[in-house]
Parts: C-alpha cells; sequence; structure tokens
C-alpha cells in the first residue's frame, strides 16, 4: 500500500510517483510482462509525465505496455540543502551539476537494468549531442528500456559523463533550460513505435523519415472544401496509382522542403 503521506501526481487513471529510489520493475500490477520501461532523472520530476499522460502514449501507460519512473536528483544532493550542483571550474556564468551527485542518481537507477548498453541505453540530453531522429526512436524501442539524464543549469560535470559511458543526444539545435522537454519528445516519439501502442501499426510504416521522405499530404471529408477538391487519383480506387501519386508527393515535398534529407537519400 503507498505511503498517504507521499505525494503522487494524478493524470486521469494515470499515477506517477517521483521517487529517489527505482522500485521493482514487476511491482505495478498493470505491467504487461516485458513492458518497455523508462527512467528520467531530473530535477523537475513534476514535469513528468506531462502529455506522455495523454492521448495514445497515456492509454499506452495506463494499460501497462510501457513504464515511467521520475527519479528526484534532489534527493541525492549533499548536506543539509541537498545541493547538486556548483560554480564551473575555471570561472563562467551559471552551475554545473555536481559529478557525485549524477553518479549517485546513476548508480541507484541502474540497479536491477541490464549493464549492456545495446539494452538499455544511457542518455544524457544534451545540445551538442548527436540529432535525435527517427532512427534514433527506432532503435530505442526496440531496447529494453531506457535512461534519461536531463540536465540544467550549464550542463553537467564531463568526468561522470565519461565515467559512465553516457550516450549524448539531441533533440535539435537550440538551447532549452532543462533536459525535460527534450525528454518528453524523445519518449513520444519511441512509446508511439512499441508493440499495441498505436491501433494502426501500419500508420508508423508510411509516416515522415520512416523511408527517408516526409510524408505525402493527406485529404479527407468533405470532398470539395472551399472550392477546393480533393486529389482525383484518391477516390479513383486504383490503388497501385494512388502508391505512386503518394511517392511522388513524397519526394517532391522532401526536396523542396528538406534538401538535406534529399541528398542524402539520393547518395
Amino acid at each position: 500500500m503507498n505511503d498517504p503521506t507521499e505525494p503522487t501526481k494524478s493524470h486521469g487513471r494515470i499515477s506517477i510517483r517521483a521517487s529517489s529510489k527505482p522500485r521493482d520493475l514487476m511491482e505495478e500490477p498493470r505491467l504487461v510482462k516485458g513492458a518497455w520501461v523508462a527512467k528520467v532523472i531530473t530535477l523537475l520530476p513534476e514535469a513528468f509525465p506531462g502529455t506522455l499522460g495523454l492521448s495514445l502514449t497515456g492509454k499506452a501507460l495506463d494499460f501497462g505496455l510501457w513504464r515511467l519512473e521520475a527519479i528526484d536528483l534532489r534527493t541525492f544532493g549533499e548536506g543539509r540543502h541537498r545541493n547538486v550542483d556548483d560554480t564551473p571550474a575555471g570561472g563562467g556564468a551559471g552551475m554545473v551539476l555536481r559529478a557525485d551527485v549524477v553518479d549517485a542518481a546513476l548508480r541507484q537507477t541502474a540497479e536491477g537494468t541490464p549493464p549492456d548498453r545495446a539494452r538499455w541505453p544511457v542518455i544524457y540530453l544534451s545540445p551538442r549531442g548527436k540529432p535525435f531522429d527517427q532512427a534514433t526512436a527506432r532503435r530505442f524501442a526496440g531496447c529494453e528500456g531506457i535512461t534519461l539524464l536531463c540536465g540544467r543549469f550549464e550542463g553537467v560535470d564531463q568526468r561522470v559523463l565519461d565515467h559512465h559511458q553516457i550516450e549524448e543526444v539531441s533533440l535539435g539545435d537550440f538551447v532549452l533550460t532543462g533536459g525535460e522537454i527534450a525528454a518528453q519528445a524523445m519518449l513520444d516519439a519511441t512509446v508511439r513505435l512499441l508493440p499495441g501502442v498505436l491501433g494502426n501499426a501500419a500508420s508508423t510504416v508510411e509516416e515522415s523519415f520512416s523511408d527517408g521522405l516526409l510524408e505525402h499530404p493527406q485529404y479527407t471529408r468533405p470532398a470539395i472544401w472551399e472550392g477546393q477538391d480533393i486529389p482525383a487519383v484518391l477516390q479513383s480506387g486504383n490503388h497501385a496509382e494512388i502508391a505512386k501519386w503518394r511517392r511522388a508527393e513524397a519526394e517532391t515535398l522532401t526536396r523542396a522542403r528538406r534538401p538535406d534529407m534529399w541528398e542524402k537519400r539520393i547518395k
């Protein structure tokens, strides 16, 4: 039974509890055997599940198709005030998350997880990391779970990143105030690829980036809107011609909007 004095965050039927120590992966009664698990080390555990608790990812979380643990980095802090950061060595603005504090969080979070990074990646969300893309989401989805370290302030002491051989991944070429938003975006992209999360598995095959192209335009009823018709080929019933049209549209869009993707593809 949960401690009634311990605060929880409720999102509809979904309940998530921030903890300094990850719980037994099979403790939750609704967790499907072999379900994918995400552990997020953060100074803002109340930010989770956030949008991950809504729509398809939220339903999948509720049904036990995946599990989310928000681990409060502050509980590993030093001293009476649970300090987690200090001034940068060599001077400069801002603060840096301490190696010993992050190390303690990582070690405790790793309990019960496989040490093989191919089975369980450990990721630091960093603007200097390798860009996150659909292929990375597929790689993460093929693992047993993932640990995400959310940075704050000026970042994390490099020594702890090197010691734990942490992979750095970037959401894009911009800087956020912390890694929480990036973590939610990466988890959303990954969780939707897990078996049973989407109602139609074909959706993940036909969408943008699945084959190196942007997705073709989509249409639905009414057949005529504001004087514009749905392209006739889409109403023809000729599936071969529809596939050909969609392919051509995807290529045209990719060439125009993402020449970098198009050049990579043709090479």
